[in-house]
């Protein structure tokens, strides 16, 4: 068992795309705490017998962020207010992979929380909470930053406490979120293919669960980049970065077969501390936009299955080119507005059910005596009421005339 788990291997998708943005509040080197990221990006092998299982992190400070944000060229890009008139996620439910999630966030207090690290569910990192944020922040009067899906639930199922973990725990946070009852989940992680994580991606996908994850990122001294995980399974929707051009970002994992491509670049926000951050960056960040983007398809388009959601997200997006491109940046607005001739099935009419014996009335038998006598009877009457007007002018005439046979002399 311990062999196994030192054999595992994971570490979170953002560490290994540093963000380079000037002018921000806070310039800062990562998204997660310094002390963390050289381990995470050099692979660094976390196991359960490397810190107690009921040990606290040593240091639960995650960068500070910042309270003054302008709108996001993400938000602009994706027309996100275009599409909330249509849905805004309700009734869906998200689960967030993470590090945790910062609930004291004003806008993301509607979370529910669950920590498989023996280490609370607090956000040491900041990293799960800007995915959540992204996914689903609240709307809230002042701030230009709003989730793709902001009536959506959250779940937040924290599998990592700083930035490195277990693949073991990865994949139980996966069947956890499943048995949670997620419709969507969001998988921010890039890990090697291991048989437990496999299966419950597969045990997810069989639940009717969307699967997001990241494709992963690289840099130049990776070396050569492997396919990230769970992100390169079957059926999965594999998210790679993109800048606002809508081009893939050269961190970008390429090896990792791409589904569709989301705002990877200079992303904004939330983050612990009641903060925000503007200069995210890595397919970590890119994932939840299209899993954002999944709850409001599934809210809107309620009786389509995960492998019709993710068709859908894949045929409507904007075209790709190149390799690590997929079919291009995500469409919000058209994946659920738009009308696919393959969702359409066309139904033969039905056959009309035969009537019951009683139904219509059976039509008389003619009887021709009693037409007969019908015919004679009107014809009758028709002579007699012929006579009666006959009689009705003659008569008077015969009485002015003293009943006298007419002659010219006392014709009048």
């Amino acid at each position: 068992m311990i062999g196994r788990m030192l054999a595992t291997v994971l570490a979170l998708v953002a560490v290994a795309a540093p963000p380079a943005v000037a002018g921000t509040v806070t310039a800062v080197r990562a998204t997660v705490g310094t002390a963390t990221a050289a381990a995470a990006t050099a692979g660094a092998t976390v196991t359960a017998s490397a810190r107690g299982a009921g040990s606290a992190p040593e240091k639960c400070t995650p960068r500070r962020g910042t309270t003054s944000i302008s709108e996001s060229w993400a938000q602009r890009r994706l027309s996100l207010s275009e599409v909330w008139e249509l849905t805004k996620g309700a009734g869906v439910t998200v689960a967030v992979v993470d590090s945790g999630v910062e609930a004291r966030h004003p806008q993301l207090r509607r979370i529910r929380s669950v920590d498989l690290t023996a280490t609370g569910v607090r956000d040491c990192l900041g990293h799960g909470t800007a995915v959540a944020g992204i996914i689903g922040a609240a709307e809230m009067k002042g701030v230009p930053f709003t989730g793709v899906a902001p009536q959506a639930r959250l779940i937040s199922v924290k599998q990592t406490s700083d930035g490195t973990g277990d693949v073991g725990r990865l994949a139980a946070a996966i069947v956890r979120a499943t048995e949670l009852g997620a419709d969507v989940i969001n998988v921010s992680v890039q890990a090697s293919d291991q048989a437990d994580l496999r299966n419950a991606v597969a045990y997810a996908l069989a639940r009717d669960a969307v699967v997001v994850a990241a494709a992963g990122n690289v840099q130049k001294e990776d070396g050569t980049p492997a396919p990230a995980y769970p992100a390169a399974y079957e059926g999965v929707i594999s998210v790679g970065a993109a800048g606002p051009d809508g081009a893939r970002a050269d961190s970008s994992n390429a090896v990792t077969p791409v589904t569709v491509l989301a705002p990877g670049r200079g992303v904004t926000s939330t983050w612990a501390g009641r903060s925000y951050r503007e200069d995210l960056e890595g397919t970590s960040f890119a994932a939840p936009y299209v899993a954002g983007v999944a709850a409001l398809v599934r809210a809107r388009h309620p009786q389509l299955d995960n492998v019709r959601i993710r068709r859908r997200i894949e045929l409507t997006a904007d075209g790709g080119t190149g390799t690590g491109t997929g079919a291009g940046m995500v469409n919000p607005l058209l994946a659920v507005s738009a009308i696919l001739p393959s969702e359409q099935v066309a139904l033969a009419p039905r056959e009309a059910a035969p009537l019951p014996a009683d139904a219509v009335r059976p039509a008389p038998v003619r009887d021709p005596v009693a037409v007969s006598r019908a015919l004679w009877l009107a014809l009758s009457a028709l002579a007699a009421g012929v006579l009666v007007t006959a009689a009705g002018i003659a008569v008077p005439m015969g009485r002015r005339r003293g009943w006298r046979p007419g002659t010219p002399e006392n014709q009048t």
